[in-house]
């Protein structure tokens, strides 16, 4: 498995992450919010359930940001995942549909469904997309994490969300209410742009993953070698959506994609 690359703003982006998350809790334990308030009355099972939930969500992005999403493994070892996966599901393709294509960046063999990043320098299987904000690539390996990640992180956005509203307890806005909650309504609004981002982006993942497809495939149909053929309604490598998410949650090895792409008839790329 290749080296994880420690890129210095990777390591400044998860520095920013993590000082942002425990900076906003600090603030909802500081303020006047429910949280504070069953704090002092002696009541800790809602304030312990909230901190232990948001390290939660910080020890998912971590898991996230750091494992390997699935580098395409050296030719010899690639070619006998695809072959070992087909005969185990009893598809015989052509030969010749066995050549896999060869990356112009680190010449490796790439399987059906991998792409090189130029940010993470690897080819990575069933790529989905780079992430800034995890400083990785998510692909077969981190993309069910991932999912798992915004999901529990969503809910602590929630969660945080009304223990902002607590603790404006109703007050009309004036020039001594915004100097006495400026750091809470900072935090209101933080949390509000994120609750946002992260519903749209679970909302699109799920439906990608229902539909079996990465946003990769979504946003480049047209010129990728072995999609552009087909029209957008058409997916090569959709079983159903039950049997989408089985795949994507709970088949915990490698996928040889090249096996589903010729069980529907689909011609050799």
């Amino acid at each position: 498995m290749p080296a994880r690359d420690l890129c210095p703003s990777g390591l400044l982006v998860r520095a920013g992450h993590t000082a942002l998350t425990w900076g906003v809790c600090l603030v909802l334990l500081h303020y006047r919010t429910d949280l504070r308030s069953q704090e002092e009355r002696g009541e800790l099972l809602h304030p312990l359930a909230f901190v232990l939930l948001v390290l939660c969500s910080v020890m998912l992005y971590f898991a996230v940001s750091l494992m390997d999403p699935g580098y395409v493994l050296s030719d010899s070892e690639m070619e006998t995942l695809v072959k070992s996966d087909l005969q185990q599901d009893a598809i015989h393709p052509p030969s010749k549909a066995l050549h896999l294509r060869r990356c112009g960046y680190c010449m490796l063999q790439q399987p059906m469904r991998a792409r090189h990043c130029q940010s993470c320098h690897h080819c990575v299987r069933r790529y989905d997309h780079h992430c800034p904000w995890i400083g990785n690539c998510v692909g077969e390996r981190n993309h069910p994490l991932f999912v798992l990640y915004l999901g529990v992180q969503l809910v602590v956005l929630f969660w945080a969300l009304q223990l902002a509203w607590s603790g404006f307890h109703g007050e009309a806005p004036t020039w001594d209410w915004l100097r006495h909650n400026a750091v809470l309504l900072a935090a209101f609004l933080t949390v509000a742009i994120f609750t946002m981002v992260v519903i749209l982006l679970l909302v699109s993942h799920l439906y990608l993953v229902s539909c079996n497809v990465t946003t990769w495939e979504f946003m480049s149909h047209h010129r990728i070698s072995y999609l552009k053929h087909c029209d957008m309604e058409t997916n090569p490598f959709d079983k159903g959506i039950v049997c989408n998410l089985w795949v994507f949650f709970c088949r915990c090895r490698a996928v040889a994609w090249e096996g589903i792409y010729f069980q529907h008839g689909q011609s050799p790329v």
